[in-house]
């Protein structure tokens, strides 16, 4: 069975070198970012068989990973200025 990893970069091609640069400039976005790709490869390893977890446990994880997610692309978005201010918080 094929697994697809979500790495960040592939995410956000397009924000290479930002991702980049707040990983060396930000402590806390680099928590989050490494966070965000170890939840992805345990994922992907469970997926995989590698690793066992129920499903209501998997779907957690997945939802977890969701939420990085979001939160980074906020972090992104308020780094780049173009967040308009109210989807920030």
């Amino acid at each position: 069975m094929h697994v697809e990893h979500h790495p960040l970069i592939k995410d956000f091609p397009e924000k290479r070198e930002q991702l980049q640069r707040l990983r060396q400039e930000d402590p806390l976005f680099a928590r989050k970012a490494e966070e965000y790709e170890a939840l992805d490869k345990r994922i992907c390893r469970i997926e995989d068989g590698v690793e066992t977890l129920d499903d209501a446990a998997l779907t957690a994880l997945k939802q977890e990973r969701v939420t990085l997610k979001d939160d980074i692309a906020r972090d992104l978005r308020r780094a780049s200025g173009s967040c308009c201010g109210g989807c920030c918080g």
